[in-house]
């Protein structure tokens, strides 16, 4: 039998291949609108679909675990125990996979009693036997071992399973040294974290590849481990049953009973009504049409459901070439006919504008940008006009407008920030994104690993007029409050945000230098103290031998299990402190904390530009709460209480021309929200006679004076009336304060008895989110919780808590996004030459002008605490000084 007509079977392993898509792609951007998590679903058919298409199988099956339980388990209880518990977010993702692979018509196999791998081995040595080229997809090393000459494994990389290694006999003896059957006797002697397999104590790959070579075999090793010396010799001798047991255990059954013959794997038509069904349940519309065009090349498809005929596609308009009076004419009667306006699309290249699209009902116009050209004097004047303008991805084009001295005014709609209201969770991240689920158009979009664009990709005017046809259809999905929150809220922002990133802040390179320096010999002291504690030196950013020294050397308690141990990131090492506390432990949290703030401090350096002052970029969308996000470099991460924060902050100083900084932070925002939104009478009575809000809560909850509430008592009074906001539970409560559940649990129940409000606002939140799947700001900004009616009690019990707290927190984003609008319009009616210039948490920071400082603070304060109406006021705190710290509050 020739190559060509040799039967090929492919044997995919689908638990390693969908667990390996799931951490491969984000969570959150793959989910229905139903709340079910889809990312392993897309990764692994979208891998599957290639390997189809590439490989070209005539014999398909992908083999499933039913459990993790198998004989294997049951002759040594621990294999795969260190393996943490199952995702939510995957539970649930597996049927369905199987459910689209069914209409696809692939076979899917599983066996009580055996894994996955075990299924491979058989199809694999059985296809082999038959005159099969066999290919076996798995994630799993163990599948090293069914490599020949006949067999062949696709390993995903490390990356997800995007890109898959092929291991003939050739490329295994390539990267480990040895044929493909010694493989497994490695992975024995030096065991496999991931299955739980302890090895020989001190024995890695490179000895243990040494020791086949010499000896063939482990059984060959273990006959003359009396001629190993040193310390892995005493090691393999005394432990060589780890190594007879792990090898017992991964060797790969090829014998299952399978009541199937190899003929019934043979490649089949699939079931394209079916196929419509499933993937249009899981909103796969690219991969619908991935694996529809590919049953239709390979002749497999079955016939086509009959369907409505679709509606033709809307053609594109050629762009025109317009200038001076024509182009003058043509914005005229364009932007009369177009009360809702035109599209606008600015091609920036390095921030600067090389060209300009606009789009009409079926016309477009493309103006290659050249600066001073008098032929487009008539597009700069409407570009300049309150003519409405829709623009995607508004804010870095009206920079790049800026930069070339163009003024900007009109802009009525950003269809990405449109779209994001509509689905805050998922929205959709680019115009084509929107095209494609709005319109159901794929957009013709550049390759950006091409240098030189396709000629069909979309020009500024093509994208213009995507924009144009788009926006009509997101608003129309926003409820009435989202409109009124883009129209009065995100929109009048966009402008403001530009600004600000262009004018950045004034920080001084020195002092941070010095802090940097600092910070380095901090750790390394600590570093030094921390190896004196062990008596050796150990690479302190590396959890594998912090786990050696934390529960090996020092045995420790163990933390929580992980993919590659036992944690150890700074909750549970702090909890590991708190509970067990050792000298290395702390130095190593002190080291931490010294290294994390170095690094803070290096990134901020590096981002000082040519003008002495760092730019941040501001995301105004992606956040499901509407919080605002820093960028590039994030300033929201420094630390607001500490020594080194203050520093860190000492280093902003306000610019040549300006005579010094103002800050200005809202108060206890969140509780006055909370306090307007459950209309408690005790809170807003607090709140209203200007009382201390902890000092006062503390004095109802204990029984005492106010003047007798003790630091310690306002401190729980103060944890307790934020977390709660946050869902927090008693057993939270009582790490976070190191006291007693049952303490945690007295103080909660006193606390709602005395502000029962509070308790049945939270409680109406939850409630009312389950009725309507989402939860409200006081402005109407809408948060969809889909996992509220998950039948998974995790999914479950991570929405409710993020809904109690989500019309909190979206209201104080918005709250502070309009007192920013407000303040920015203000400063400019009034020629001010003082100006915003951050935006961090609830805090506003503004480079003053000599002069301007009363007047300033009259806006900044007005313009704050009167950004909207609520039963308790907002207070704003002033500071004002030569640089950021000096100026706090």
């Amino acid at each position: 039998m020739s190559d060509a007509d040799q039967p090929t079977l492919l044997v995919v392993d689908g638990h390693s291949l969908a667990f390996r898509a799931f951490y491969a792609l984000p969570i959150d951007s793959f989910q229905t609108r139903s709340g079910q998590h889809t990312n392993a679903i897309h990764g692994f058919l979208s891998m599957f679909i290639n390997l189809l298409r590439n490989e070209k199988p005539t014999h398909v099956a992908v083999a499933f675990d039913i459990s993790r339980h198998s004989f294997r388990t049951r002759e040594y209880a621990e294999y795969k125990g260190t393996r943490g518990q199952t995702p939510p977010e995957f539970i649930g993702q597996v049927p369905l996979l199987q459910e689209a692979l069914a209409a696809m018509n692939v076979r899917t196999l599983q066996k009580e009693d055996f894994e996955a791998d075990d299924i491979l081995a058989t199809l694999a040595t059985r296809g082999e036997a038959e005159g099969y080229r066999v290919l076996v997809v798995s994630g799993d090393r163990d599948t090293i071992q069914l490599v020949d000459d006949k067999v062949t494994l696709l390993y995903p990389n490390v990356q997800g399973v995007s890109q898959l290694k092929r291991y003939d006999p050739e490329a295994v003896m390539e990267r480990y040294g040895v044929r493909p059957e010694q493989y497994p006797e490695i992975a024995a002697l030096v065991g496999e974290t991931s299955d739980n397999l302890i090895g020989i104590s001190k024995v890695g790959e490179k000895t243990a590849v040494k020791w086949l070579n010499l000896y063939g075999s482990l059984d060959g090793i273990l006959e003359h481990a009396e001629e190993i010396k040193g310390v892995v010799g005493n090691n393999l001798r005394e432990q060589k049953e780890n190594a007879i047991r792990n090898r017992r255990l991964n060797r790969l059954v090829r014998d299952v009973e399978l009541d199937l013959a190899l003929d019934e794997l043979e490649s089949r038509p699939l079931d394209e009504q079916a196929v419509r069904e499933v993937f249009g349940k899981l909103e796969f519309k690219t991969l619908l049409e991935r694996v529809l065009k590919l049953a239709a090349e390979s002749g497999q498809a079955v016939s086509p459901v009959a369907q409505e005929p679709a509606a033709p596609a809307v053609p594109l308009p050629v762009a025109q070439g317009l200038l001076d009076e024509e182009l003058e004419g043509w914005l005229a009667r364009q932007t009369a006919a177009e009360p809702a306006g035109l599209g606008l699309h600015l091609e920036i290249q390095g921030g600067q504008l090389v060209g300009a699209g606009i789009a009409a009902a079926g016309e477009t116009v493309y103006l290659p940008w050249q600066a001073g050209r008098r032929d487009y004097a008539p597009f700069e004047a409407w570009l300049a006009s309150d003519a409405p303008k829709i623009l995607a991805d508004a804010k870095p084009g009206l920079k790049a407008l800026s930069r070339s001295g163009l003024a900007f005014d009109g802009l009525v709609l950003d269809p990405l920030i449109a779209g994001w209201l509509v689905r805050p969770n998922l929205q959709e991240k680019t115009l084509a994104d929107l095209v494609d689920r709005y319109l159901g158009e794929e957009m013709p979009v550049a390759d950006p690993a091409q240098l030189v664009p396709d000629e069909g990709a979309a020009g500024p005017a093509e994208f213009a007029w995507y924009a144009l046809r788009v926006a009509p259809v997101v608003l129309a999905a926003l409820s009435e409050g989202g409109r009124r929150v883009l129209a009065e809220i995100e929109m009048p922002l966009v402008p403001v945000l530009a600004a600000m990133e262009l004018r950045g802040v004034s920080v001084d390179h020195e002092a941070l230098a010095a802090l940097s320096g600092g910070l380095a010999e901090r750790a390394a002291t600590l570093a030094g103290k921390a190896f004196a504690e062990i008596g050796r030196e150990v690479n302190l950013g590396s959890p594998k031998q912090l786990q050696e020294v934390l529960f090996d050397q020092l045995g420790m308690p163990k933390t929580r299990a992980t993919k590659t141990g036992y944690s150890t990131d700074a909750s549970a090492l702090a909890d590991l402190q708190d509970s067990n506390p050792h000298p290395f432990l702390g130095l190593l949290l002190e080291h931490r904390d010294a290294t994390k703030l170095r690094q803070i401090v290096e990134s901020l350096d590096k981002s000082i530009a040519a003008d002495g002052r760092i730019h941040t970029s501001y995301g105004q969308i992606g956040a499901a709460t509407g919080r605002m996000s820093s960028n590039d470099p994030n300033l929201q991460n420094i630390p607001v209480r500490t020594e080194e924060g203050r520093r860190i902050r000492g280093a902003f100083r306000h610019g040549e021309g300006f005579a010094e900084l103002l800050t200005a932070d809202y108060s206890q925002i969140e509780m006055r929200i909370m306090a307007h939104l459950s209309e408690d009478p005790g809170l807003i009575e607090a709140f209203n006679a200007g009382e201390d809000l902890h000092r006062f809560v503390g004095a109802r909850i204990f029984g005492v004076e106010p003047e007798e509430v003790s630091s310690l008592m306002r401190t729980k009074v103060k944890a307790m009336s934020y977390g709660l906001a946050y869902g927090l539970s008693a057993f939270g409560l009582s790490k976070q304060l190191r006291i007693e559940q049952a303490e945690a649990r007295q103080l909660m129940k006193d606390y709602f008895e005395r502000f029962g409000s509070v308790r049945d606002y939270l409680r109406g939140v939850v409630e009312q989110a389950k009725i309507d799947g989402y939860t409200e700001t006081i402005f109407g900004r809408r948060r969809p919780f889909p996992d509220l009616a998950s039948p998974n009690r995790v999914l479950r019990e991570n929405a409710e808590r993020a809904a109690l707290n989500s019309p909190i927190q979206g209201s104080a984003a918005d709250i502070i996004k309009i007192a920013m609008s407000r303040v920015e319009h203000d400063f400019h009616e009034g020629g001010l030459s003082s100006r915003m210039l951050l935006q961090v948490h609830d805090e506003l920071i503004f480079e003053v002008a000599d002069g301007e400082q009363e007047h300033v603070e009259e806006i900044v304060r007005d313009r704050m605490s009167n950004a909207v109406e609520l039963l308790v006021p907002l207070d704003v705190q002033i500071g004002r000084g030569a640089d950021w710290d000096a100026a706090a509050h």
